[in-house]
């Protein structure tokens, strides 16, 4: 996979989050990540992170996890 890929990926669909994007391109999200950044960096690709919630304070679900949103900036 190289960059070119995920520049591809991102403008057909706009934006993903880096769960679908590993899963995608089959990688783990960190490697994910770091590929990502070089985007990120050049100023092509925008991240977003998203806390969900459920608004309690027990920590018995994952509920708290934050979701980051990677978005091709035209």
């Amino acid at each position: 996979m190289i960059l070119s890929d995920i520049k591809r990926y991102l403008q057909e669909h706009r934006q993903a989050s880096l769960n679908d994007l590993s899963l995608h391109f089959d990688t783990t999200p960190d490697a994910m990540r770091g590929m990502l950044e070089q985007w990120v960096h050049k100023g092509r690709v925008s991240r977003t992170i998203l806390q969900a919630g459920c608004h309690k304070s027990c920590s018995a679900c994952s509920c708290h996890a934050a979701v980051e949103i990677y978005a091709w900036r035209a």
